[in-house]
């Protein structure tokens, strides 16, 4: 016998909750989408009409004049590769520490785990500052080398917490047992059994730490001095103080050259956020399904 279910009706006042929330969606994507559009069509806008104004909803007299100016800049392809190499090699330092520090700590037969984990809180309140970091740096002779900039900062503790909470969420220990009564060792275990089912939480941290690495400048800033070295973040941050600088405009003459170079400059700054924001719109895609995933299983359970 099938149970008659009537069907509940929408009342008004239901029906004006949800305009209501639509109508705060719709103001919060347009708060969102919007800035990140407007970066977009003023960088290929005319200056002046990007100094005066005028770009609003289209662009203006299209121009790719903000871009000549950046990729005219030498230096820019040598940061670009070095800051794929920070970003490569980085990630790979990051979750290869991540997970085997995650994964000993994730194992209840581990002496002082929780001890140890506090610790690890610790200094996520708590630092010596820049100048103890920057001797330290210094007696270690990473001065000046590619090294600073991947092993200061290895293991980020809030990713180890969260790559913990998915292994212990999400491997059984009947798993584990059935692997050591097959004569698996730990080693041997963390390559061929977890790794490979921690994809989710991998991606999570490749996206994390990617991300830290290519927007990084402060870093190379205070450690580096070779330009051959400089990661693109720095470059940027190069060209958009030399064409913003009283100096440039100084030297620029007459006073229709020096408001060309402001309203140039003015373009520039939209310009650098396309040109360093591109590989990761471009990445993201490709992790953003285990990210959400891994994100969802490591801080919801556990």
């Amino acid at each position: 016998m099938k149970a008659n279910v009537s069907a509940i009706r929408e009342t008004r006042a239901d029906r004006m909750f949800r305009l209501v929330v639509y109508a705060l969606l719709a103001v919060l994507l347009i708060a969102y989408v919007y800035p990140l559009y407007f970066v977009v069509i003023a960088s290929i806008s005319d200056p002046n009409a990007v100094y005066n104004g005028e770009v609003l909803f289209l662009p203006a007299q299209m121009t790719l004049e903000g871009y000549e100016e950046i990729f005219h800049y030498g230096e820019l392809w040598i940061g670009y590769l070095n800051s794929i190499f920070y970003t490569v090699a980085g990630v790979f330092i990051n979750i290869s520490v991540t997970m085997m520090a995650a994964y000993a700590l994730s194992r209840k037969e581990m002496m002082l785990r929780g001890v140890i984990l506090k610790l690890f809180m610790f200094t996520m309140f708590f630092g010596g500052g820049l100048i103890p970091t920057y001797l330290l740096v210094k007696s270690l002779g990473l001065l000046d080398s590619r090294w600073v900039l991947l092993l200061n900062g290895a293991v980020s503790v809030y990713n180890l917490i969260i790559t913990r909470t998915f292994l212990v969420s999400t491997l059984p220990e009947e798993l584990h047992e059935a692997a050591t009564m097959d004569g698996c060792r730990e080693t041997r275990y963390l390559i061929s059994v977890v790794l490979p089912l921690s994809g989710a939480i991998i991606g999570v941290n490749a996206l994390y730490y990617g991300a830290g690495h290519w927007n990084s400048y402060f870093s190379a800033m205070i450690y580096l001095t070779n330009r051959s070295k400089f990661p693109l973040q720095l470059i940027l941050r190069e060209i958009l103080n030399a064409t913003t600088s009283s100096n440039v405009f100084e030297a620029a003459g007459s006073e229709a050259e020096k408001a060309r170079q402001m309203r140039v400059a003015e373009v520039i700054k939209y310009c650098s956020i396309i040109v360093s924001s591109i590989p990761l719109l471009v990445a993201y895609p490709f992790v953003q399904k285990s990210f959400v995933k891994g994100v969802m299983i490591g801080s919801i359970k556990g």
